[in-house]
């Protein structure tokens, strides 16, 4: 199953872009539309195609990755998408231990999953675990397009 380009660009819009290498609230080095890795490195710098391709490598792998674990489990195209997007930030091994993959494994459409896409809006800032206004607006909007039409 391929990403649709409409959750790319939310995606893309949710991430934002720097073209600099800049620490994300949980300290995490990062760079273009929430690219990390080791290749990361202080003061790095991009261009802006640089950071969409790096984007579309990254969240390719993320959807070939969740579309994997969840063999077996049909899924419409937007679950797909809002499963892909969560694993994008919160990351698949995040994705892969949580109460909502559960859920999808066993029913994908349980009402109650658009609950569990609210639990991960935490990130560490500054040694504490609070909930972050972007990460509460991103997992509405995820939870919405994923029971959505």
């Amino acid at each position: 199953m391929n990403l649709t380009n409409e959750i790319r660009a939310k995606m893309m819009q949710w991430e934002g872009c720097r073209l600099k290498a800049y620490r994300c609230p949980a300290g995490v080095l990062t760079i273009g539309y929430g690219h990390t890795g080791p290749i990361v490195t202080e003061g790095m710098m991009i261009t802006a195609p640089q950071a969409v391709a790096l984007f579309n490598g990254d969240v390719d792998k993320f959807a070939r990755s969740v579309e994997a674990s969840l063999q077996g489990v049909t899924l419409k195209q937007k679950q797909f998408d809002a499963l892909v997007s969560l694993a994008y930030n919160i990351g698949l091994g995040g994705l892969k231990k949580s109460t909502l993959y559960k859920k999808v494994k066993a029913n994908p459409d349980d009402p109650t999953i658009r609950a569990e896409f609210m639990k991960h809006v935490n990130a560490r800032v500054n040694g504490v675990l609070k909930p972050l206004p972007g990460l509460v607006k991103r997992r509405k909007a995820e939870a919405d397009h994923y029971f959505s039409e």
